[in-house]
């Protein structure tokens, strides 16, 4: 249950329903003047259709989609955020599919199967060439018909031959930061948010909703 709004907090829908995102999202929120909710604090129920809000050929097209969905649904401001891992030795794969990568070309399913299939993707890639990024675009929308506020942010690393750490969630264990000469894997909470793609967006949005006149 989330608590009532004070007069000088504004509530916002966070439309995930990633439990990793989930956890990243009330941490990065904490201490802000922000009521926050997610689906299932509203009670709205998955439907049929939500797998198909990811289909976009961009992560600005997925994130628009997923905010305006959710914002018809629960009738408040809303978040949503699409994000995924770039390999330049992949030709920027897996991108928006970085989700369910695997599961596409018959490797199964998971964070586990994603990453397995890019350890096996970059099995013959010098570690010179194993250069990597995440990227992350935020949407915000007041109401569902609202033109959209965007972020975007990314955050710059490269690819280890195995995984480190078991913090983090996706390719998180793989992927090595070149700010923080860690894994995301390994990396505190606070630290992970400081140099990521989705807290660098997700700050980068909030200072820009702070500052709206009331």
């Amino acid at each position: 249950m989330t608590s009532a709004a004070s007069p000088s907090t504004m509530k916002l829908l966070i439309a995930t329903r990633n439990q990793g995102k989930i956890r990243e999202m009330r941490d990065l929120f904490a201490g802000l003047p922000f009521d926050l909710a997610f689906p299932p604090d509203r009670f709205l129920e998955r439907l049929p259709d939500e797998p198909d809000l990811e289909r976009g050929t961009s992560f600005a097209e997925n994130a628009v989609a997923k905010a305006r969905y959710f914002a018809k649904r629960a009738g408040v401001p809303t978040l949503a955020e699409d994000s995924g891992l770039e390999v330049d030795a992949l030709e920027g794969a897996p991108g928006v599919f970085s989700a369910r990568w695997a599961q596409m070309h018959g490797a199964g399913a998971g964070d586990a199967a994603n990453n397995a299939f890019l350890l096996e993707r970059l099995a013959a890639v010098p570690d010179e060439g194993r250069t990597a990024r995440y990227r992350c675009v935020v949407a915000y929308l007041e109401t569902p018909l609202a033109k959209p506020q965007l972020v975007e942010a990314t955050c710059e690393g490269r690819i280890l031959r195995e995984p480190r750490g078991t913090a983090g969630f996706g390719y998180d264990p793989l992927f090595f930061s070149t700010e923080l000469g860690t894994t995301f894997g390994e990396a505190p909470l606070p630290a992970k948010h400081r140099v990521s793609h989705r807290g660098r967006a997700v700050r980068a949005l909030v200072e820009v909703l702070v500052r709206r006149p009331k």
